[in-house]
């Protein structure tokens, strides 16, 4: 009797529910899992009960399952709730790798007892058929590490069973226990999540484990890590052996790029992939094409190796999709045949590539065009040429420079062009720029004491032959002598200020001009905050001085002209009227060197952090790579990554987001010696190049005071804010000989360490 009842009541509540749920509401998971991705995009609301199979108080990440379906949740941090609890779900479902849920509250309504876990292997997994379900698999630990982030401590644990390798992340601080798990055979529970890149596509296998105890010994290392023998260096690969078990895999598309011997990418409609390959036969873009090889993960997205191609003669072009800087940024285009707009900094001819830097919306990206090196005998075309400034729409292939992760945010990229047709000037670039300005000024004040000067010559001229009129023909003669030689020596001064000698140099040139004018003066400029130049102060102990300053337009104190004559020559206004000439030679010296100063600055450094950006970077990194050669010498690379950079901007805006970048580049600068070079790449990206270390541990040093110069909170504005950040390494030439090895080999290590972080 007591059975009916509690029958009836569950009946009765599943009507009311019903009768009372918003139309078209999904109140089962089994209603969500028979969604496709199209549907799920529709935003449809759900309301259901099912069992928490995991949750961690600090991440969103939740975990449910019911009758045999399950499904992931994203919710609240620190919600309390504990694998086995029955709760109630309302919210709205989403388009992702499989329809999931956003929920909008997660309510208790009992506790109970967990789903029986599914014995999973790894063809299962891979295969997503157990996804978001609780399993039990086996496998040999071959990694475990501690990892921490927000002072929650989990087990990072590297498994691998038949058939391929798996990550597990385990809730819990078993310290000790790590050691025991090294290439031991374990039996671990929990729910099967996964690794997917920007494109939503699954590039690996994550277990979310709950508690430690889901974690059995099966059977003990054979001997403990710290037991093993010494091998020498050189002899590592005795112990190499990999069994692979990929199988060949036929994918068909049509051809969007080939770089021969090197790599190719098919493209079915919004689909694309990557396919390494040593075939050097030409094909034809815009070409239906068959593609075997083995399955990669390479750069965080899916791709195929050792690929061979088979061209079917069939014409299927695919046209060029426009994008934007952040559709790139996202990294959703990857692979993909796009095309976007951007305005050209400048280019540069490489070895192997032509590479042309844009810039879009104040960020930095490049079109890159693969050609033969030039060592190889191959007679190159000439680069073609684009103006500076330029207005350039670029098609090509979207790659993701730095990494492709869903999770991590913005990320930097590039294109590939296929041919110079893939780089076409809209709009060349206007005459109004900083350099031609300059020279319209320089020009005009060039006038203006050309006038000047031949103003004063003239008066002198004038009052030299009141003076002397029976010898007016020989002093004429003299005069226009002497006048040529003076605006021989003036024009020159004008030619070096707007060419490239010194401005030492020219300054003592101008006191040389005042003494030649004034017949002999002594003559020397003080520079404010600067050297003293011209002749010798002892050279006019006795004698008159004379001083005229040199301010600017701004009004701000340059310097000051200095005249010595002798006491009995009579003071007048030539001698007033040559200072003055002088000083505004040389106010334009002076400013003319400090607007290229400016700009060479504005050009090699980060306008927001005042630390060095990615041209200088990477000037210093190709010395570096030089020098190395050289010398036979080492150095290292620090690529720096600020963790959940995104928030800072979404929560308290751009002004505290630019805030807390300023505070990072000097916290981290702090860290760094005198000789080291910290330098913004873009966005929340950073590197650090250490030109003097010995061995990698002086790299690692160096990364960890990077990493703990975020543990004090940052107080911008009001705001009191928790940061971190996730670095990688690369030493030169161990991990890389060029430059692009060495940031792709210190971005890789710094996305395992976030990827560590987003683990918890």
């Amino acid at each position: 009797m007591k059975r009916l009842i509690l029958a009836s009541a569950v009946i009765l509540g599943w009507a009311a529910a019903a009768l009372g749920a918003e139309p078209g509401m999904l109140i089962s998971l089994r209603a969500v899992h028979m969604l496709n991705n199209e549907q799920a995009s529709r935003a449809t609301p759900v309301a259901f009960e099912a069992t928490v199979t995991y949750y961690n108080p600090g991440d969103v990440d939740l975990f449910v399952e019911d009758g045999g379906e399950a499904v992931y949740v994203e919710t609240a941090t620190n919600a309390h709730l504990s694998p086995g609890d029955r709760v109630e779900v309302k919210g709205r479902v989403r388009a992702s790798f499989r329809p999931e849920v956003l929920a909008e509250s997660v309510t208790v309504t009992g506790h109970g007892s967990l789903p029986r876990p599914l014995a999973a292997d790894f063809g299962q997994l891979i295969r997503a058929e157990r996804d978001c379900q609780l399993v039990t698999v086996r496998g040999v630990v071959r990694s475990a590490d501690m990892v921490v982030n927000q002072a929650l401590h989990s087990m990072y644990l590297h498994l691998l069973m038949d058939g391929g390798s798996i990550d597990a992340s385990v809730t819990g601080n078993d310290t000790a226990g790590l050691a025991k798990l090294l290439d031991a055979e374990v039996e671990v529970t929990g729910v099967a999540a996964g690794r997917f890149d920007s494109k939503n596509q699954l590039t690996g296998i994550l277990l979310e484990v709950s508690t430690v105890a889901n974690v059995k010994l099966l059977k003990q290392n054979k001997a403990a890590p710290e037991m093993l023998p010494v091998t020498p260096m050189d002899e590592v690969l005795a112990g190499y052996h990999v069994l692979d078990q990929r199988r060949r895999t036929r994918v068909r598309g049509t051809i969007t790029y080939f770089e021969p011997g090197s790599a190719m990418v098919l493209q079915s409609g919004a689909k694309s992939i990557w396919i390494m390959t040593q075939s050097t036969t030409p094909v034809h873009v815009g070409n239906l094409a068959d593609a075997t090889g083995f399955p990669e993960i390479s750069g965080g997205l899916l791709a195929l190796s050792e690929g061979q191609i088979r061209e079917d003669g069939e014409v299927s072009p695919i046209v060029p999709r426009p994008v934007t800087e952040p559709d790139l940024a996202s990294g959703v285009y990857a692979f993909d045949l796009v095309s976007t707009e951007g305005q050209v900094l400048t280019s540069l001819r490489q070895a192997s590539q032509d590479e042309y830097l844009l810039v879009a919306n104040g960020h930095l990206f490049s079109a890159i065009y693969h050609h033969p090196d030039e060592a190889d005998g191959v007679r190159l075309p000439a680069m073609k040429a684009i103006a500076a400034g330029s207005l350039v729409r670029v098609t090509g292939i979207g790659m993701v420079t730095y990494g492709s992760n869903p999770f991590k945010g913005p990320v930097s990229f590039s294109l590939l062009l296929r041919s110079y047709g893939d780089i076409v000037v809209v709009e060349k670039p206007s005459w109004l720029t900083v350099r031609n300005l300059t020279g319209v000024v320089s020009v005009l004040v060039a006038l203006v004491i050309a006038f000047g000067v031949r103003q004063w010559i003239l008066e002198r001229k004038v009052h030299g032959q009141t003076i002397a009129l029976a010898g007016r023909i020989e002093a004429k003669a003299a005069l226009e002598r002497r006048m040529a030689l003076l605006e021989q020596r003036r024009s020159r001064i004008l030619e070096d200020i707007n060419g490239s000698r010194p401005l030492a140099e020219i300054i003592e040139q101008i006191t040389g001009l005042v003494a030649f004018t004034l017949n002999g003066a002594v003559s020397w400029c003080e520079i404010a905050d600067g050297a003293r130049l011209g002749a010798s102060w002892n050279e006019a102990l006795g004698r008159r001085i004379l001083r005229q300053d040199i301010v600017s337009h701004s009004g701000q104190a340059l310097g000051v002209l200095f005249a010595a004559l002798d006491e009995a020559d009579p003071g007048d206004e030539e001698e007033v009227e040559a200072l003055a000439m002088g000083a505004r030679l040389a106010l334009l010296a002076i400013e003319t060197r400090r607007i290229y100063s400016d700009l060479l600055y504005r050009s090699e450094f980060d306008q927001l952090t005042d630390i060095h950006n990615r041209f200088s970077l990477d000037k210093e990194l190709q010395r570096c790579i030089e020098e190395a050669r050289q010398q036979a010498g080492i150095f290292g690379l620090i690529y720096i990554d600020l963790d959940r950079f995104k928030q800072v901007n979404d929560v308290y805006g751009h002004h505290v987001g630019d805030l807390y970048l300023r505070e990072a580049a000097r916290r981290m600068k702090a860290q760094l010696r005198a000789i080291d070079i910290l330098a913004r790449l873009g966005g929340d990206e950073f590197a650090a190049l250490l030109p003097a270390v010995r061995r990698r541990a002086d790299a690692v040093e160096v990364a960890q005071r990077l990493e703990r110069s975020f543990d004090e909170p940052f107080v911008l504005d009001g705001f009191t804010l928790s940061g971190s950040a996730s670095v990688g390494i690369a030493l030169y030439p161990e991990d890389g000989a060029s430059k692009d090895k060495l940031f792709t080999a210190a971005d890789a290590a710094m996305y395992l360490a976030k990827e560590a972080k987003l683990g918890n």
